[in-house]
């Protein structure tokens, strides 16, 4: 499986993905797992329900997967911290709050990682990574947010919100710089303060059974202390 890890990168700004095809031997068998979560509402910011995966497998995954994520990363023979959700989205486009309808990033700093593992088989796709048109961020970092947050929020003043609807090419105020493909069984690593967003059809049903909707894994990952 780790074996067979692609490095690549996109945009003009060389940023990492690590893709992994066929990640779990038996995908099926986390998708029963999933079914039997109790689901709910945690973050105003995820347009949908989760379900924090068990310890038990985030410990056999990290033992696994913190040499892959040192050596494509550049932090040889660091450890990592693993924290990860059975993921769904439901929520329809005309109710998304306005924080959903924009791509976003999963904190500043560029040591944490995310993971995404798509178990979905819908017509729904993977997750797709922007650029700020104002500013030209792609990436977010503690010395570049409080600018990010000024720009943008002139540009809504200016503008308006973009409609009830999920981001797509990112219009108005974005422009989709790669997008992956979310093939079944699929994970995809890559810094967690890239501007990113689902790629969600938004004339698609998105129903809250782990078996039909838009399933996900999604984790992040944080050097250990030592």
């Amino acid at each position: 499986m780790l074996d067979d890890a692609v490095e690549g990168h996109f945009s003009a700004e060389k940023h990492l993905i690590l893709t992994v095809d066929d990640f779990l031997m038996e995908p099926e068998s986390a998708i029963q797992m999933a079914s039997l979560q109790k689901f709910a509402k945690i973050t105003p910011q995820y347009p949908g329900v989760r379900a924090t995966v068990p310890d038990a497998i985030c410990s056999g995954w990290i033992d696994r997967l913190s040499p892959m994520l040192s050596e494509h990363f550049g932090n040889p023979g660091q450890r990592y911290e693993m924290q990860a959700w059975y993921s769904i989205v439901t929520e329809r486009p005309g109710k998304l709050l306005p924080i959903q309808r924009l791509p976003h990033v999963d904190g500043t700093d560029p040591n944490q990682l995310a993971m995404m593992l798509y178990l979905h088989s819908t017509n729904h796709g993977g997750t797709a990574f922007y650029r700020h048109k104002s500013t030209g961020f792609e990436a977010l970092t503690d010395e570049s947010f409080p600018r990010y947050k000024a720009a943008l929020e002139r540009d809504v003043a200016a503008g308006g919100m973009p409609r009830a609807a999920y981001p797509s090419d990112g219009e108005p105020y974005f422009e989709r710089t790669y997008k992956t493909s979310g093939k079944f069984n699929q994970a995809v690593f890559y810094r967690g303060n890239i501007l990113h967003s689902g790629v969600i059809d938004n004339e698609l049903p998105l129903p809250a059974d782990p078996a039909a909707g838009r399933l996900t894994i999604n984790a992040f990952f944080r050097p250990a202390r030592q």
